[in-house]
């Protein structure tokens, strides 16, 4: 009999699992990208659109306990680098929506589908314990035919300053960068943080045409109309693929309904505390 509080997202994004390889000492399963591998150089092994992981094992509960891969914060990549089958895979040069995947499909294989975790309402701020079903999650539909295969780039046109922009998908890489900059702001102003015009520069390849880094960054910072900002920012949202980790929430003290977000709190990798 199924658990009347377990909360069902969507279909399993898992395929078949995969026969166990001579050179395998643990089971794997294949997972289906939402990239589709579609945005990856056709010489990648992720433009296949599946990837391939490994049960994890104590030794992975290591590297997820190690203070100096936290420190570094290193140690995400490290976990993937050691399920990954294919070791030709860079963990930070995985598109954010297939490395959010390969996370909660480590997950699941790990500890199974039954995700406990506690979500704070929005309108009373009451603290709820629920119990998120990983199994259900599927990936987003993307229209991959609208874009050529093999490139990672994306067009918009401004719709208030009608300025053409080229964007890409950002990887782990590409955050890390961000981050490294942030960090380099907040040291000098602790005023204005720039998260905004920071992600915005990362994100965008060209503007009308100029692929030039300072020309890309003085128009963010000095041209780009707030409402253009925006839409940008929405229409990346809205338009990248990506897993849905969205799921139906009910608060037990007032009633509020509406969706939310899978969190990956401390909990994600110990659901046992």
């Amino acid at each position: 009999m199924s658990d009347p509080n377990l909360i069902s997202i969507t279909r399993p994004s898992i395929v078949n699992p995969a026969p166990v390889k001579a050179e395998t000492k643990f089971p794997t399963e294949i997972i289906n990208l939402p990239s589709r591998g579609w945005f990856y150089p056709e010489e990648n092994p992720l433009s296949s659109g599946t990837l391939e992981l490994k049960m994890m094992t104590a030794k992975e509960e290591d590297i997820l306990t190690s203070r100096n891969l936290i420190q570094k914060n290193i140690v995400l990549d490290k976990l993937l680098e050691s399920i990954i089958i294919d070791k030709t895979i860079k963990p930070e040069e995985m598109l954010i929506c297939d490395r959010n995947a390969a996370m909660f499909a480590a997950r699941r294989l790990a500890y199974g589908d039954e995700y406990e975790a506690v979500i704070t309402c929005g309108r009373c701020g009451m603290e709820n314990n629920v119990k998120i079903d990983l199994g259900k999650m599927d990936n987003l539909p993307f229209d991959f035919e609208k874009y050529p295969r093999g490139q990672n780039s994306f067009d918009f046109v401004l719709p208030h300053s009608h300025v053409s922009i080229t964007y890409k998908l950002l990887c782990k890489k590409d955050e890390g960068l961000i981050e490294k900059e942030l960090e380099t702001f907040s040291k000098i102003s602790k005023e204005v943080t720039k998260e905004i015009t920071t992600r915005l520069s990362h994100f965008i390849l060209s503007v009308d045409g100029n692929t030039e880094r300072n020309r890309i960054r003085k128009f963010v910072n000095e041209e780009l109309l707030a409402k253009d900002s925006l839409a940008l920012r929405r229409h990346i949202r809205e338009t990248m693929p990506n897993v849905d980790s969205s799921f139906n929430f009910s608060c037990f003290s007032c009633g509020l309904e509406r969706k939310e977000d899978t969190p990956m709190g401390v909990g994600f990798f110990w659901p046992n505390g």
